[in-house]
Formats: C-alpha cells, structure tokens, sequence
C-alpha cells in the first residue's frame, strides 16, 4: 500500500494554506486598498505588500537563496496581481525537488537558518491567518479545512512567547485568553493575540 510521507502531507497542506490566504485576497478584490485590517498600522494595501514580499522570501529561501533584498517589502500599482503571482511562486518553489530537504535562510526570524519543513510551518501558520486579516478586512471570515486545521493549530501553538512578541514590528500580539468551547480557528487567531470578534469600523 502507497502512502504519503510526513513531509509531503505537509507540503499538501501548506498549499491548502497558501490557497486560502489567495482565495481571501481575491474575494477582497474591488475592496478600498485603504480598508483597516486586524493588523495595527496596517491597512490592506500594506497586508497585500507584506504578503507577497513573505511569499517571495519564502520562495527564494526554498530554492535555496539568501538574498536579504528579496524581504523588502515592495510598493506597486497592482498589490492584489502581485500578491497572486508571489502564491503561485511560493507554492511551486516548495515543490521543486529537494526542497524539502534544505536548511532555508529566513533572515527575519532568529537565529535565522532552519530545516525546511520547519520553515514550511511558519510560512503555512503565516497564511492562514493572512487569509483570514484579507477576510476580515472587508467583513469576512475564513473555513479552515479539517485537515489543515489540527496542523495549524500546533503551529501557532509552538510560536514562542514572551517579551518578543511586545517588540516593535513583533509578527504576533501576546495571546489572548482562549475559552474552553473555541473553534479551532479561533483558538488559533487568540493564540498568536488576535481577536476572533475583530471588525472592521
């Protein structure tokens, strides 16, 4: 009997991740690229362009690149065309063959190298709550597949905690109490000190 490795199954479900962050961002559009969005200072012109940059910082690291250049964010005339192109690039750099097997040089998180698969969690936890910032940017919500589900969930889980995430520019707030009865998407977005009851003024 064929079956997937561990490795893979998680290459399918960092793609189902990079989906649903491309599925957000085109259900938003149309919308004012000025609209607020859950992260502070951000409005979602500026979520687009973090987004495709960490799309293409990730993409640049699987193929294996350190290049510090590619994390500049970039300002552009078409923030939700370049945003789709960086998923498209991001998923088939994972893709590629032996890329999986690489230690990624992801400038922006301390100490800075990491075996890839670990990097493939981050980018994946970093999507879903992306998709779900574009969702609720513009009144609303993601379905995070059951699959995908208990895999993000242990990711946001294992980001640490502390002083690091009160710091200038921290990628998470400090988590918020969780209530015993959340749904899973919930649990998530508290963990990493989002609000699920966030909504746009």
């Amino acid at each position: 009997m064929h079956t997937i490795s561990g490795d893979q199954a998680l290459l399918a479900r960092h793609q189902r991740a990079v989906r649903l962050s491309v599925d957000a961002v085109e259900g938003a559009a149309g919308a004012p690229l000025s609209v607020e969005t859950p992260c502070a200072g951000w409005d979602l012109r500026a979520l687009l362009e973090h987004m495709g940059t960490q799309n293409r910082g990730f993409a640049a690291a699987a193929r294996g690149e350190d290049d510090p250049a590619v994390w500049e964010a970039r300002r552009g005339a078409d923030p939700v065309g370049d945003f789709l192109r960086s998923a498209d690039e991001v998923v088939a750099a994972f893709a590629e063959p032996g890329a999986l097997t690489r230690t990624l040089a992801l400038p922006e998180i301390p100490p800075g190298r990491f075996p890839a698969t670990l990097a493939l969690g981050f980018h994946l936890i970093d999507s879903v709550v992306h998709a779900w910032d574009v969702a609720r940017s513009v009144g609303r919500t993601i379905d995070l597949d059951p699959d995908l589900a208990p895999t993000a969930l242990r990711v946001a889980e294992a980001v640490p905690t502390g002083a690091s995430r009160q710091r200038p520019g921290a990628a998470f707030a400090p988590a918020l109490e969780t209530p015993d009865e959340s749904a899973t998407l919930d649990r998530i977005l508290r963990v990493l000190g989002r609000s699920p009851e966030w909504q746009p003024r």
